[in-house]
């Protein structure tokens, strides 16, 4: 086991030439609004991995040691200047993403999602498609006198004309303005509110709006229900299922390229080590989804 490398793989199934995802830390914590803890969601994330089992039994395999993945280390980011950090995590996923391996950044606040976009962008050709896994809408035009502010990141990356289209799962609290907004833009914002995801009559809808596009795959764990993962910096009762949130990104997988994926928002807290693993185990899926193509 290689402490530090996501998974613990060794060194054979995580070398950077070896392996098929680099995952990269981003601990970021800049404009949190209410619970904090969010700078050390990817060492949490990365420790909690060295205890998943690597068998899959929806693929009856153990995929990672067929696509390997490498931990990069972690950049110095401009805690200070959300503005800079996000110009800094975007040169970081330019670098990565033109190796042409998955690129799974760990968070930290949402903030780095706007980075990772734009880094995406900088790497490919062509426009490109977000998923959003959230309880948040995250499109206000500024929060606290910031732009940068996690509540801003999905506007902030629909600033780019580029980025085709914001397809948001899993929300249940929205200011009035970013309702407005998403009413106001239909064909590049669909919400699909957490009761809608749990009824079930959207994946039609996600597979016409993907179909032959590449796709930025964000989630926010605060998307899960809190009883799945109850660490985190601004919960919402009534969230997704993990089965739910599986079906989600597994339909994403068959209908367009993921080239790109984070996963943010875990605030570890002592004696919920269970929030952790959960989260670990959940990019672990994604990551075999988004490889495999479902």
């Amino acid at each position: 086991m290689t402490v530090g490398n996501f998974l613990g793989l060794d060194e054979r199934h995580s070398s950077f030439d070896r392996a098929g995802v680099l995952v990269l830390p981003l601990a970021l914590e800049a404009t949190v609004s209410y619970g904090g803890g969010t700078a050390r969601g990817p060492a949490a994330i990365i420790e909690a991995s060295q205890q998943v089992e690597l068998y899959d039994r929806e693929h009856d395999d153990e995929p990672a040691l067929e696509y390997g993945v490498h931990t990069l280390d972690a950049p110095q980011l401009a805690a200070d200047d959300p503005e800079a950090a996000v110009a800094q995590i975007a040169a970081a996923v330019a670098r990565a993403a033109a190796s042409g391996k998955l690129v799974v950044a760990l968070g930290g606040e949402h903030t780095i999602s706007a980075g990772v976009s734009r880094g995406l962008l900088e790497a490919f050709e062509g426009p490109l498609s977000v998923v959003q896994i959230d309880a948040h809408c995250d499109l206000r035009e500024t929060y606290e006198g910031s732009r940068y502010s996690h509540a801003c990141v999905a506007r902030r990356m629909l600033d780019d004309p580029r980025v085709e289209q914001v397809l948001q799962f899993g929300v249940r609290s929205a200011a009035a303005e970013e309702v407005a907004f998403a009413r106001g833009h239909p064909e590049r914002v669909r919400v699909w509110w957490a009761q809608e995801v749990q009824d079930g009559a959207w994946h039609e809808e996600l597979r016409d709006r993907l179909e032959g596009r590449r796709v930025h795959l964000t989630i926010d764990v605060d998307g899960l229900d809190p009883a799945v993962v109850p660490a985190t910096g601004t919960p919402e009762p009534d969230g997704l299922r993990w089965r739910e949130v599986l079906d989600v990104v597994r339909t994403t997988a068959r209908s367009a390229s993921i080239v790109g994926v984070d996963c943010v928002e875990l605030a570890p807290q002592p004696a919920l080590h269970a929030a952790d693993f959960a989260v670990a185990k959940l990019v672990y899926k994604t990551i075999t989804y988004a490889v495999n193509g479902g």
